[in-house]
């Protein structure tokens, strides 16, 4: 347990951020999620819609240290080649 005020104001903090953090992820799986149904029902005009959401808010994940830069391309990179290969 904390004892110090330093540690105590520290817990605090790690408090408030695992809060932001969390629902931060939780908006960027909903909006990886969106993007799943759209490819799973085939229509590619709504995916690539979605896709575009839903990119500036993984980038804004990975800015804000929610997610490695590497995770984010990944997952950016294997939603967008599904997303094209609607098209054939």
């Amino acid at each position: 347990m904390a004892n110090t005020p330093q540690s105590k104001k520290r817990a605090r903090q790690n408090e408030k951020r695992y809060a932001v953090n969390k629902a931060r992820r939780s908006r960027i799986r909903t909006h990886l999620r969106k993007v799943e149904e759209a490819i799973a029902s085939g229509d590619q005009a709504a995916a690539q819609a979605a896709l575009r959401d839903a990119q500036p808010e993984l980038m804004r994940g990975v800015t804000k240290g929610v997610f490695h830069k590497n995770t984010a391309a990944r997952k950016m990179s294997r939603l967008s080649s599904r997303v094209k290969s609607l098209a054939q």
